[in-house]
């Protein structure tokens, strides 16, 4: 069974809509673009070495079609390695509409999304979702995914989709390697998925061996 693998860029509020440009999502977001600013050679060189290992792409419809109008056209240009690897491996398009599928190995998945997803996971060793809000709220909620990579920017927006807007349930993550940041303040984390759900406990309680010398 291979890894679905989540990779998101976020803000201190954890907003993560349209991080890349206007033309993301313009209609009542007046941030888009919002992560332009704040990439450097290390952010860059950090989303570069994620994508290592990426033998399909998982994509909500809106993600798709940015990502379709774009990448096939930077082979050969300052993005070469990344376009060459999405123009070549398979995209699988969560929509409940009728996607223009022309971006060469693309394929819409069916009404049962999460069975799909779990069937993709199957067939390939490393499913990379990138953006994709509305399709990681499924994801998030279903508990499929193995990994979650998350870039904290900071700013604080105040408004826009979030990360975690309503689609997660308690669960439990673990951090897989110690968070790096970058020169502009920018905090890369990598989780994954653990087992069991959160426990609780009571901080107002006294230590019963406080004071104690024996």
């Amino acid at each position: 069974m291979g890894l679905i693998h989540i990779e998101l860029f976020a803000t201190l509020d954890l907003v993560g809509q349209a991080p890349g440009s206007p033309d993301e999502d313009p209609v009542g977001f007046p941030f888009g673009g919002w992560q332009a600013p704040l990439l450097d050679e290390v952010s860059g060189a950090q989303v570069g070495a994620a994508y290592e290992g990426t033998d399909a792409l998982l994509l909500g419809r809106r993600t798709y079609d940015i990502f379709a109008a774009y990448w096939p056209h930077q082979e050969g240009g300052e993005d070469n390695e990344i376009a060459t690897l999405f123009n070549s491996v398979p995209k699988y398009v969560a929509s409940r509409g009728r996607p223009d599928l022309s971006w060469a190995g693309s394929t819409q998945l069916g009404p049962d999304l999460a069975g799909a997803v779990r069937e993709i996971r199957d067939r390939h060793e490393h499913v990379k979702v990138v953006g994709s809000l509305n399709l990681v709220q499924t994801l998030l909620r279903e508990k499929l995914f193995d990994r979650l990579d998350l870039w904290v920017h900071p700013i604080v927006l105040g408004v826009g989709k979030k990360v975690f807007d309503g689609g997660a349930v308690p669960t439990n993550v673990t951090l897989l390697e110690p968070p790096v940041a970058n020169p502009k303040g920018t905090v890369y984390l990598r989780y994954g998925l653990a087992d069991g759900t959160p426990g609780t406990g009571d901080m107002s309680a006294p230590d019963r061996g406080a004071g104690r010398d024996d």
